[in-house]
Order: C-alpha cells, then sequence, then structure tokens
C-alpha cells in the first residue's frame, strides 16, 4: 500500500511541478510532511539539503532520497519512476503541441502567463528554506524573537562573497557547509 501511494503522490509532483525542481519543492513539502506524515519538517530540510548537493535535478534527488526513508530501496525506486513519469508525457506532448503550433500568438501568451507562476512557486520554496533556518522547526508565528544568528551570518557571507567574487556556487556551499560545522561546534546551538 505504501508503493501505491508513493506512486501516487509522486505522479501528483510530477504532473503539476511546472518549473523545475525548485518549483517541485512546495508541492513535494506539501506530500511527504503535511498530507502523509512520512517525515518532519527538519528530515525534508535535510533531505533537500542532500538533494541539492547530489548530481542531478533536485526533484528527481528528492524523490528518490524521500522513497528510500519511507520504503527503502523499492520505495525510491517506485517515488522515482513517479516523479518522471508525468513530466516525461507532458514533456513529449508539450514538444508534439509547440512543434506544432508555435507560430500562434496564444501559445506564446500561455507560456507568457506561466512565467509568474513559477517564480512565485521557485519565492515559496526559498522562503521556506529561510524561515527553516532562521527560525526553526519549533518557532511559531509569534515567537519570531528566537532568531538563529549563525544562520543569517552565514547566509550574509554566502552572499556577500557571491556577489562580490563570483565563485562557483559549489565551493561558497562547501564553505558554508564547513563554517556551520565549525561555528555550531563553538557555539553549540
Amino acid at each position: 500500500m505504501i508503493y501505491l501511494q508513493l506512486l501516487w503522490s509522486f505522479c501528483q509532483i510530477g504532473l503539476f511541478s511546472i518549473g523545475g525542481g525548485y518549483a517541485a519543492m512546495p508541492l513535494i513539502q506539501e506530500q511527504v510532511v503535511d498530507l502523509h506524515p512520512w517525515l518532519t519538517m527538519a528530515q525534508f530540510a535535510d533531505i533537500m539539503t542532500i538533494a541539492e548537493m547530489t548530481p542531478g535535478p533536485i526533484a528527481i534527488n528528492s524523490a528518490t532520497f524521500v522513497g528510500i526513508q519511507v520504503a527503502g530501496i523499492p520505495g525510491a525506486l517506485v517515488a522515482t519512476a513517479g516523479c518522471v513519469l508525468p513530466s516525461c508525457i507532458i514533456v513529449l506532448t508539450l514538444a508534439y503541441v509547440y512543434y506544432r503550433f508555435r507560430g500562434l500568438t496564444m501559445v506564446q501568451g500561455i507560456l507568457a502567463g506561466l512565467r509568474p507562476a513559477v517564480v512565485a512557486m521557485i519565492a515559496s520554496a526559498g522562503i521556506s528554506l529561510v524561515i527553516l533556518s532562521v527560525y526553526g522547526q519549533r518557532a511559531l508565528p509569534e515567537d519570531l524573537t528566537a532568531v538563529n544568528w549563525i544562520s543569517i551570518a552565514i547566509f550574509a557571507a554566502g552572499v556577500f562573497v557571491l556577489r562580490k567574487w563570483k565563485p562557483n556556487p559549489l565551493y561558497v556551499m562547501a564553505g558554508a557547509g564547513v563554517l556551520g560545522v565549525a561555528l555550531y561546534a563553538v557555539f553549540g546551538m
């Protein structure tokens, strides 16, 4: 039964995640944290971090890691297949339709209308991660005083380094991880 739930959940995610992996993150969170209590928000954030750092698309990596966490290797295969199958069908269908009707202004209008929705979904995923990092899992909306200053400092340092010297973001992420381990070891949060 868990395999069917994983397949159906990730088919829905694959079907409705327009705009790439980051746009799928709120949908994955809703399915695996809110709708089905398979993971806690902290576990979900950990899986997102690992999925971001491993090679490949973040949505597929997230599906694989959630599947492993929920039902082992068979769960990973089912969740990954569920995430990929609707996307493959949609892309093949849209490629055919676009190739056939690409000159129509209505098709161009539809594509222009989808852009703001994709930006909003990506912003939602980013805001969720920032709030989780700064306020933690236990922070309630009225308890905004419990700020994690180490997270804010690491975030600000990362943005500063990226803007000033424009290095490879992977180096900045690795540096932020090392800095986080060191700072949390010293200050013990």
